[in-house]
């Protein structure tokens, strides 16, 4: 019994499995690895965004005019908050180029913040790249370690009826192997269902901040113009 119950470990387990189960196995075992993958770049992504975010508003706020910001801003933005004002900053130089500041302030008003809210649309489709595999994962994994385990169920009965033993030497590794996948489908999903989570609400406050910063990009040129006209 002792040299029986040694033989069954994940290795042999993966090795002795259906070929179907062994494919469900390899399924949810390099879902599970990317979806740690994706949990690591977008946790270093979202932390890179959130102290881009803070320095360009301290830059923003620090009492510099927005000609100042402008040219700090130069023509190839790096982060998202400095993108979505170059996107408003650029419409806005362009109407003063062509003199209608004055006349359409309030339709230029109107233009700038159609164009920021579609930067802000950008800005977070970038930012929420390759969260849909993880909600997939997180819906899908524990229904493919199920399928796996029914049909290594389905097996292990046949394996009975054929041999016509019903002793444990017989039942055990086809019951542990069909086990085994439900076990990886929640070693699959539990992370993802985390992960998925933690950065929808990460992607939802940044969503807040540019949205409130849009805001206070409008509110500065709407009274740079009323000083103007």
């Amino acid at each position: 019994m002792e040299s029986g119950a040694e033989q069954i470990t994940i290795l042999t387990l993966f090795l002795q499995a259906d070929p179907v189960v062994k494919g469900v196995m390899l399924i949810l075992a390099v879902a599970s690895v990317w979806s740690w993958a994706i949990a690591v770049e977008k946790w270093l992504q979202f932390g890179d965004l959130e102290a881009q975010a803070r320095k360009y508003e301290r830059e923003f706020w620090s009492g510099r005019s927005i000609d100042d910001v402008d040219d700090r801003a130069g023509d190839k933005p790096r982060d998202a908050l400095s993108r979505v004002y170059a996107t408003a900053s650029r419409e806005f130089r362009e109407a003063r180029r062509v003199g209608i500041v004055g006349e359409g302030g309030q339709q230029l008003l109107e233009r700038v913040d159609r164009l920021m809210q579609a930067q802000i649309s950008r800005e977070l489709t970038r930012a929420s790249k390759n969260l849909g595999f993880l909600a997939t994962v997180a819906a899908s994994a524990p229904f493919i370690g199920l399928f796996g385990t029914v049909w290594g169920i389905m097996n292990a009965f046949t394996n009975i009826a054929q041999q016509q033993q019903t002793n444990l030497a017989v039942v055990a590794p086809g019951i542990a192997e069909a086990l085994f996948a439900t076990a990886l489908g929640l070693v699959a999903a539990i992370p993802a269902v985390i992960f998925y989570n933690k950065f929808s609400g990460d992607l939802d406050r940044f969503g807040d901040r540019l949205e409130t910063f849009s805001d206070e990009v409008a509110a500065r040129m709407s009274r740079r113009l009323s000083e103007r006209s």
